[in-house]
């Protein structure tokens, strides 16, 4: 008997967001599975997917439209509103020809940097009125989570303009004092690059960049808050002297001073997030935090990003953070082991310093 594959994606989407989950995948030849604070586990009652299956499965949540542009292109990213319950950002693709999708569970509230357990100095970086802040880690660690909360922040504070520039949109903003436009490539706009060129024409007080991904966009943003506005967004990196130099090395060398003159004038902190297992279940998040003081505004445009880190390590009073006394912290009080902080460390020898003293 066929499988009745729009009740089994009902069950497997209530499953994810019953148990805590984060993401759900469809692939041939495995069972359903979830990622549970951070660990894939297969959903032992569910049969093994057939091709046909991962088709019928990929379709479901296709509309029309997404079905034409998913079979051109191969891959397709979009949102999924589940029963008016929750939200999904969904990435379907091909593998060895097979059909193929992941889905990642949007929480339909915003928490507040407060109830994120983030470094309160960011409260002031969301009252700023221009400047470039960037939020970075590897795919899973809460950027978009951590950026819905500034922007919503903005949104219940001061009457201005938030325009959001997302693929596809995740969070879903409520006008509070702010008017928020939410701008979605693919339906709104053909591209980061083609939005950012129009926003300056919208009037806008803040923008949001859901990532950067090409020298066009971040040049884009860069110039925007060296015009006049406030500019979030996120890249892929590990921490904040890698995104420096990340975005710098993305562009020729003969624009590489010109941008980091322009980086150095703009930029007004670096967030970097992990989400370390804690030893009861669940997920504590351990920081990185650069604000962009006069030191760190001098090795950009010196081209010294190699001695960031030390002025992170040495600039505490300021309201810096670095990962290793973040992870040392969440050591101390127990939330997580210090195996586990050793995992995600980038100096495991500093970090026992830190966590015996």
């Amino acid at each position: 008997m066929a499988r009745d594959i729009k009740q089994e994606l009902d069950e497997l989407l209530h499953a994810v967001i019953d148990r805590g989950g984060s993401d759900v995948h469809i692939s041939v030849g495995r069972k359903p599975t979830l990622r549970i604070d951070g660990v894939l586990v297969r959903v032992e009652e569910k049969e093994v997917i057939g091709e046909d299956d991962a088709e019928r499965f990929v379709m479901e949540i296709l509309s029309e439209d997404q079905r034409v542009r998913f079979l051109e292109n191969k891959e397709l990213d979009f949102s999924y509103n589940f029963n008016d319950i929750a939200r999904f950002r969904v990435n379907v693709f091909m593998q060895r020809g097979r059909f193929a999708a992941a889905m990642r569970l949007i929480p339909t509230a915003i928490r507040t940097l407060d109830e994120l357990g983030h470094p309160p100095i960011l409260h002031n970086i969301a009252k700023m009125s221009q400047g470039f802040f960037l939020v970075v880690g590897p795919s899973g660690q809460g950027k978009s989570t951590t950026l819905a909360a500034m922007v919503d922040e903005v949104n219940h504070q001061r009457p201005c303009h938030i325009v959001t520039i997302e693929d596809p949109i995740e969070y879903l903003f409520n006008n509070d004092k702010a008017i928020v436009d939410q701008r979605e490539v693919g339906q709104d706009t053909k591209s980061f690059s083609n939005a950012l060129r129009s926003v300056l024409r919208q009037d806008p007080d803040v923008i949001m960049v859901g990532e950067m991904r090409d020298p066009e966009t971040i040049s884009a943003a860069i110039t925007a808050a060296e015009t006049g506005h406030l500019v979030f967004s996120t890249l892929h990196t590990n921490n904040a002297s890698q995104t420096i130099d990340r975005i710098i090395d993305s562009f020729p060398p003969a624009q590489q001073n010109q941008i980091r003159a322009q980086l150095s004038g703009t930029l007004l902190g670096v967030l970097s997030r992990r989400l370390i297992p804690r030893t009861g279940g669940g997920r504590s998040a351990a920081f990185e935090l650069l604000i962009a003081n006069p030191a760190i505004k001098n090795l950009i445009r010196e081209n010294k990003t190699h001695q960031i880190d030390l002025v992170i390590e040495t600039s505490a009073e300021e309201g810096m953070i670095s990962l290793n006394r973040s992870l040392a912290l969440l050591v101390k009080k127990g939330e997580i082991s210090y195996e586990e902080a050793a995992v995600h460390s980038m100096n495991p020898s500093e970090l026992r310093i830190l966590v015996s003293r």
